[in-house]
């Protein structure tokens, strides 16, 4: 039988941790270019454009339009944006916090 927190396991908390060991975006990069397909690192930073749209009050379709995301997708995400465990406010609130961050390349 599933719970809410089933998918809750060994394993994936100590994936979270080993995240957190993680100090640069450049050891991020490293970390999960070494963890994930390019096509899971895609759906990922899609899935991410798509929270952070949202969050700038964009409709369904000018999302899809911009991220290539269907509207089922982004439905699925709002739904996680304002009824899922809050990690994507969490994030959202703590980085709109720490201002703009400009990419060291």
């Amino acid at each position: 039988m599933m719970t809410a927190d089933s998918w809750r396991t060994e394993e994936i908390e100590a994936l979270f941790r080993a995240i957190l060991a993680l100090d640069t975006v450049e050891e991020a990069e490293r970390f999960f270019r070494d963890l994930c397909t390019l096509g899971e690192l895609h759906d990922m930073a899609q899935r991410w454009a798509v929270v952070r749209l949202l969050d700038e009050g964009l409709h369904y379709a000018e999302i899809s339009r911009r991220t290539g995301a269907s509207t089922a997708t982004i439905t699925r995400i709002a739904s996680w944006l304002n009824h899922g465990e809050g990690g994507y406010r969490l994030v959202l609130d703590r980085l709109r916090a720490r201002g703009p961050v400009r990419a060291k390349r």
